[in-house]
């Protein structure tokens, strides 16, 4: 049975940051030079963490709170790269069997890395990923099915990061996170708002593939009619599905569509003046803020994976 859409407690946000302190990485806060005049932005470096990506964080806490029952099935899930990486590493942590459900076009590179941190690939369209994460059940799959983006205990995992946002700038006045699925910015917001509620909380999604801006605009779940692939792989879904419009609609104050030359101007930005490399969707928050659509203020952007193919990052960030 599938839980209901409920908000994510304070409690269940301190509970889950004790559940994987020992793994997850309290990642730095660090300003990004924008030039004289330019925005004050910090940026959350979750591309640290051991896979790269934020999504470890929830998947040590919904690993974490499994019975042993539960674990003696093992997991699995669907996923592009990142969720079915960070899925793999829990699951290899907790000794339990893994399989990824992986979008085929994913880049290679994530799929290997799944692959060696012990996972079984079940390589299918993008489509019929979509369809599974849709329905939650993909035929054959055997074990307890951890969501890549709804599912309560992965979201409350993502909520630690928020903590330590509001507690690394207490200064915050708008948070930008990137929207693919939802589960990582329902879980910031929910840890941001828990704290500070007056703290404004941004989605950034690229022009080929923004369901959530349109979602916003015609005030319910859309899917995105001109949808198109692009090297932004990890966010910018084909569409919003309902139980995570629900999640977001409390939580969020606005969306911002930004361009993919855009997003690698801030990919190229990000390496030129912090030395970060992140992919398509860890570039996404700081092409937003650089808009000025989050307004005034200290602006923090999730910065939330950095699992590109170093020849893929040096071709989209070269002039």
């Amino acid at each position: 049975m599938i839980e209901p859409v409920r908000p994510v407690a304070l409690d269940e946000i301190e509970a889950a940051r004790e559940r994987i302190k020992g793994t997850v990485l309290r990642t730095p806060l660090v300003r990004l030079d924008t030039g004289p005049g330019g925005p004050d932005i910090r940026l959350k470096l979750e591309n640290l963490q051991p896979t790269n990506s934020f999504k470890i964080r929830g998947a040590m806490n919904a690993v974490g709170r499994l019975s042993a029952a539960e674990r003696a099935h093992g997991v699995w899930t669907v996923s592009a790269g990142n969720a079915g990486q960070a899925i793999a590493f829990a699951a290899r942590a907790a000794g339990i069997p893994c399989t990824v459900v992986a979008i085929e076009t994913a880049p290679q590179t994530k799929l290997d890395r799944m692959a060696a941190l012990g996972a079984r690939i079940v390589p299918v369209p993008y489509e019929v990923a979509w369809q599974a994460v849709t329905d939650h059940a993909y035929e054959g799959m055997d074990g307890l099915f951890i969501h890549p983006f709804d599912h309560q205990d992965f979201i409350t995992g993502h909520a630690t990061m928020g903590l330590e946002i509001v507690e690394d700038a207490p200064d915050v006045s708008a948070v930008i996170a990137a929207i693919g699925g939802g589960g990582l910015i329902t879980g910031v917001a929910s840890g941001v708002k828990a704290k500070k509620p007056e703290v404004r909380l941004y989605g950034a999604e690229p022009d080929t593939a923004a369901p959530y801006a349109l979602s916003r605009r015609e005030g319910g779940p859309r899917k995105f009619p001109d949808w198109q692939a692009s090297f932004v792989d990890g966010a910018g879904g084909q569409s919003l599905i309902p139980r995570m419009w629900e999640r977001l609609l409390p939580l969020l104050d606005g969306a911002i569509v930004v361009s993919l030359d855009q997003t690698r101007a801030a990919m190229r930005l990000l390496a030129e003046k912090a030395r970060v490399i992140a992919e398509g969707a860890g570039a996404l928050s700081p092409a937003a803020a650089l808009t000025g659509e989050a307004g005034e203020g200290t602006i923090v952007c999730v910065i939330s994976g950095g699992n590109i193919d170093l020849a893929r990052f040096c071709s989209l960030v070269a002039d």
